[in-house]
């Protein structure tokens, strides 16, 4: 089971492996991608254009050019502030506040896990329109036998004691 506490959760993100870290990296994906693709979010990567979804540059989009996986923020094209000695520097975002529009399929892995997504649901939609093209009356369920409850166990006990009691007070 996984810990509730904060402080052991806070030592699992800050010393986690590249591996885990990648998966933190996930963003949802816009409406289109989800469709096409059928995967709800994946891992940001550079190359990848987002749009932002929360705070001051809510809205803005941009491709994604350097991701720091050690402070876990991504840098975007165009999103940048001037510092006090006038150079400017990009913002640091955190990859769960956007919103991935465009993938980046130059690797061949992402492609071809992406591919495997579609694959098995195209796979699993004609089984489901057969399914509901051939309907079979359905059969009737079996009857479970009841359970014996404690009060109806208790009264067939006394019920035989009774009937013991009187046949030996007979005979």
């Amino acid at each position: 089971m996984k810990t509730t506490q904060p402080r052991k959760q806070r030592k699992r993100l800050y010393q986690a492996p590249a591996h885990i870290r990648y998966k933190h990296f996930s963003a949802p994906l816009s409406t289109s991608l989800k469709t096409s693709h059928n995967v709800s979010s994946l891992p940001v990567r550079s190359g990848d254009t987002v749009r932002i979804m929360r705070g001051d540059r809510k809205g803005l989009e941009g491709k994604v050019t350097r991701v720091d996986r050690k402070n876990y923020r991504i840098f975007i094209e165009g999103v940048t502030r001037e510092k006090v000695d006038g150079t400017t520097a990009f913002v640091p975002i955190h990859p769960s506040k956007v919103m991935i529009t465009v993938l980046n399929l130059d690797d061949k892995w992402r492609r071809e896990s992406l591919k495997a997504g579609v694959a098995v649901t195209e796979a699993e939609k004609p089984e489901e329109k057969l399914v509901e093209e051939e309907k079979k009356p359905e059969k009737p369920k079996k009857q479970r036998k009841k359970r014996k409850t404690r009060k109806t166990v208790a009264k067939k006990t006394k019920k035989v004691k009774r009937e013991k009691a009187e046949e030996s007070e007979s005979g």
